[in-house]
């Protein structure tokens, strides 16, 4: 299925798959970083100019960091239109290339909408925590498009994995739950909500909420744990039935490391008071989790696909 492409294509296709990849990350970064250092209005309600201007004389830390991430996105923009471009030339003929080139573009420049749109009308936070989600897909088809340009030297066997429905089950479930974890992980940074509730893992003294943030707060810690007991609850069904498979075996191993490495930097964040680097550590963590996630939909999709060509 895969075929051949040139070296010097293949060398130039995979530079810049990891490059668009990793300065996607950047992009989640950076509007985490917004965020958690409220640097939402670093340049006040001006857009695609900073205060008016293309780069505004005062330059306090909110603008340059607004100023910063808005940088990135731009540059992100360009660098993953190069790749969709450049893909769909040279290995187009693979069927999760062309549609992967068009959801990367698209919900990247929906991201960069929705953004424009909080910075001129001030959305409230419901609508700003859809920003992150969006964003991740984003992200997510850039990374799966890496993996696949990297699948082209075959050497690992996703191109012929059979995933049985169970697991299937299972990992779709999975993607919806880790979705709507998103959605409250996002809510949180947006409603300013990461210190509100108390201690961790509950507040044993009341453990009732009672304001908004309060209830914000609680429904991502409420998630947060029904994601870590689904995705474990995967990964050993994943380890179990899969063992002679490196792609399943490596690949579920991975989300459960992320989503614990992400549920310790989560009651971190809360311990140390949102601790900058542990805060970016933990958006990190989770979109990373999702850009597995994302392949594994992929492979599931080529599965079902193989069942109808039957």
């Amino acid at each position: 299925m895969m075929g051949c492409i040139t070296l010097f294509n293949k060398r130039n296709l995979k530079w810049l798959s990891v490059l668009a990849t990793i300065i996607m990350a950047f992009v989640q970064l950076g509007g985490a970083l917004v965020t958690k250092t409220g640097s939402e209005d670093g340049c006040g309600s001006s857009w695609p100019l900073c205060h008016g201007a293309l780069l505004p004389d005062n330059l306090p830390i909110d603008t340059i960091i607004e100023l910063s991430h808005r940088a990135v996105s731009g540059i992100s923009l360009i660098v993953v239109l190069w790749l969709a471009i450049t893909a769909w030339k040279h290995i187009g003929y693979i069927k999760e290339v062309k549609p992967l080139a068009i959801i990367s573009i698209a919900f990247l420049l929906v991201q960069a909408l929705i953004g424009a749109a909080a910075v001129i009308w001030q959305q409230n936070s419901y609508v700003l925590a859809l920003h992150f989600g969006i964003s991740l897909i984003s992200f997510s088809s850039v990374f799966v498009l890496m993996l696949i340009i990297f699948e082209v030297d075959k050497k690992y066997e996703a191109d012929e994995l059979y995933i049985r429905k169970p697991l299937r089950r299972l990992t779709w479930i999975m993607t919806g739950i880790v979705y709507v974890t998103i959605y409250t992980g996002a809510l949180v940074r947006h409603a300013k909500a990461s210190l509100a509730y108390g201690g961790w893992p509950l507040p044993f003294h009341d453990i009732i909420p009672h304001t908004e943030q309060d209830w914000v707060q609680f429904a991502h810690r409420g998630m947060a744990f029904i994601t870590f007991i689904w995705i474990m609850i995967t990964f050993i069904h994943a380890v179990k039935n899969y063992s002679e498979n490196r792609t399943i075996r490596y690949g579920y191993t991975t989300a459960f490391i992320l989503i614990i490495l992400q549920v310790i930097t989560g009651a971190l964040s809360v311990m140390t008071n949102v601790n900058l680097f542990i805060a970016l550590l933990h958006a990190l963590f989770i979109t990373l989790l999702f850009g597995m996630i994302a392949y594994f939909i992929m492979l599931m999709l080529r599965t079902i696909r193989s069942e109808n060509n039957k």
